[in-house]
């Protein structure tokens, strides 16, 4: 048995608590807007108004599509953690891990990037990451989606950011960022549709990956960002 297939059984329990745990919270526990997972720093400058349009306080799991460019004045503070967790030899997974790389370049962001080749690797990835207590930790290509699904929700106090996939019901600490064609959910749930590669362009990735950096550091954490067409 893989240390991947034995964490199955150990996470189910832990996983029923933890919802157990968040069933109790109070909607100031839930809400987004002031999810203990992230806090906006002081030196972060506001995001524009088009950001959560109509919906200044989405509720948990909520996808909300932001106006683009509600993003651009987002910077993450110079020294920012970060580690991408990402698998997959497909244009989809390099395209996406190339956008964060030329990210943290241009915004002196302290990146690792963790490579897995099988989901025993993505699973060592994550527990290693976390164990860095970094400021965020995003995951990248279609072969992650299963392990962090099960494993996020063992960590409510670490920040994640999925870019290009999105897990079936994300705890409170883990948002996506999604496009037309770029919504893979995992291999429990239908992908008809969902993955188109050519929808993965380098402008499409840059965007989502500052637009995800954007919506964590404002604390907007446990949501769905839809990016337009």
């Amino acid at each position: 048995m893989s240390s991947f297939t034995r964490t199955l059984v150990a996470v189910a329990t832990g996983v029923v608590a933890a919802a157990a745990v968040l069933a109790g919270c109070t909607m100031a526990d839930t809400n987004p807007g002031s999810s203990p997972a992230a806090e906006r720093p002081a030196d972060v400058r506001p995001l524009g108004a088009g950001f959560l349009g109509s919906n200044p306080s989405p509720s948990p799991e909520a996808t909300v599509s932001p106006e683009r460019g509600s993003w651009d004045g987002v910077v993450a503070p110079a020294g920012y953690r970060v580690v991408l967790v990402t698998a997959g030899d497909d244009a989809q997974a390099a395209t996406v891990v190339a956008a964060v790389e030329r990210w943290a370049a241009a915004g002196s962001i302290d990146l690792d990037v963790l490579t897995a080749a099988h989901d025993d690797e993505v699973e060592e990835h994550i527990e290693t990451a976390v164990e860095q207590e970094p400021d965020l930790v995003i995951g990248a290509g279609d072969d992650v989606v299963d392990v962090f699904t099960l494993l996020t929700a063992q960590h409510l106090a670490q920040p994640f950011l999925m870019i290009g996939v999105e897990l079936p019901e994300p705890t409170e600490n883990v948002s996506s960022v999604i496009w037309p064609g770029a919504a893979y959910r995992g291999s429990g749930v239908g992908t008809s549709g969902l993955i188109d590669p050519a929808s993965f362009t380098p402008e499409r990735a840059d965007e989502a990956v500052k637009a995800g950096v954007a919506g964590v550091l404002h604390g907007l954490t446990g949501i769905v960002l839809s990016l337009p067409q």
